[in-house]
């Protein structure tokens, strides 16, 4: 075992994936919470690949892989955004022949390898008694995996698309529809200066939630989401005719990196697939934002309407956590202690209908979470509808029946 003095107990909690506001107090709420009722709290770095790359022995240098969690280091990180324990995209199941750490190299030589036996003697090694895996769904698939090997896992999920299924909300969300309502009401200047479409292409895969809810909260006049194909054609006719009812002579569409062209696929400026199989996308705000001008003349008295571009990418990411994404993650980080507490595990803590609950773990890996378009999203006028509020959580299309 490590030179870990056990205390009532070991924790352990890593973030894995992207960074998102809100992980900082997450690892707060668990680790101060933890320490108090007697157990010794470990934060395993860089999201899956610390606790793979470990190497088990006591004189080594496991510095970059863990480092022990006091109150000091956690208050001093709590009110920040990103993840000061890092982050990666590593998947222990599949790690490429190059991607195994030197130690194991004799030992693991296909191309693709499973490093779940290094993981869970690791995890042994450290005196670990339960992991808490803070992430979206390709990190919680891996923290079902070990559930299924006999590690007492407590999940908490993390994405700023909100799609995690089981879950009414996964931290990060609340930020990043705040900012881009915040970054689309600023641009809207620019766009009304020059009589423009405004084209602002954000994150969303496979789901539209972070399109949607901005343009439900009036911050654009159409969004294309990856549920629906979408007509560029029919588009440009919206968008004409809001700019030419609008007497600053502007209109914007909120455009989600995952949405398609009828007819067409996702646009990638990255064929490079990560850990889980994901190419990077980005792109189709440029080719919306092309299509917009070039068609436009046809419903605008043969004139063609100029275009503002921007992806906002990082900058609904960065920076410091809202009111929700701070007090979200410190409930979340209390109720997997209260698990942990009454010894219960194999569960991801969740936000449903409003009220904290938690579910199994599982859940993670049995169904997606997607906008629902017969109920939601408008198909002729390319916005959300607006009917049937009552009795709606409080982010509106983001539950689901589990």
């Amino acid at each position: 075992m490590a030179n870990i003095k056990k205390t009532k107990g070991v924790i352990a909690i890593l973030t894995g994936g992207g960074d998102v506001p809100g992980l900082n107090p997450a690892i707060r709420a668990v680790t101060i919470r933890a320490l108090r009722e007697g157990y010794q709290v470990i934060g395993l770095r860089r999201g899956w690949a610390g606790i793979t790359e470990l190497v088990r022995d006591k004189k080594a240098d496991n510095s970059a892989c863990y480092q022990i969690l006091t109150e000091e280091v956690v208050n001093r990180a709590g009110r920040t955004g990103g993840t000061f324990l890092h982050s990666s995209r590593t998947r222990p199941s599949h790690v490429p022949k190059a991607n195994v750490p030197p130690h194991l190299q004799d030992t693991y030589t296909e191309e693709f390898n499973d490093l779940t036996p290094e993981v869970l003697k690791n995890l042994d090694f450290l005196g670990v008694d339960y992991l808490i895996p803070i992430g979206g769904d390709d990190t919680l698939s891996y923290g079902v995996r070990l559930y299924t090997e006999g590690v007492k896992v407590v999940a908490i999920p993390k994405t700023m698309d909100n799609d995690v299924p089981g879950t009414d909300y996964c931290i990060g969300f609340s930020t990043c529809v705040t900012r881009t309502i915040m970054m689309t009401n600023n641009l809207r200047t620019s766009a009304g200066s020059h009589e423009r479409f405004l084209v602002l292409e954000v994150f969303g895969r496979y789901a539209g939630f972070t399109a949607m809810l901005p343009t439900m909260a009036g911050a654009a006049n159409r969004c294309v989401i990856p549920e629906h194909q979408f007509e560029i054609e029919h588009l440009t006719e919206l968008l004409t005719k809001d700019r030419n009812r609008n007497p600053s002579k502007y209109s914007i569409v909120l455009v989600s990196e995952g949405a398609m062209f009828v007819g067409g696929e996702m646009i990638f400026s990255d064929m490079t697939r990560d850990a889980y199989g994901h190419a990077k996308l980005g792109g189709i705000g440029d080719l919306v934002s092309a299509k917009l001008k070039e068609l436009s003349p046809k419903f605008n008295n043969g004139k063609p309407i100029n275009v503002i571009n921007q992806r906002l990418g990082y900058l609904v990411r960065g920076g410091d956590p809202d009111a929700i994404d701070s007090i979200v993650p410190m409930a979340y980080g209390n109720l997997a202690l209260d698990l942990i507490l009454q010894g219960i595990h194999g569960r991801m803590v969740v936000l449903k209908n409003g009220r904290y609950d938690n579910v199994p773990v599982e859940i993670v890996t049995s169904k997606k979470k997607k906008v629902k378009v017969s109920e939601q999203y408008n198909t002729e006028r390319l916005r959300p509808f607006f009917k049937s509020f009552d009795m709606k959580p409080l982010f509106i299309m983001t539950s689901e029946l589990i």
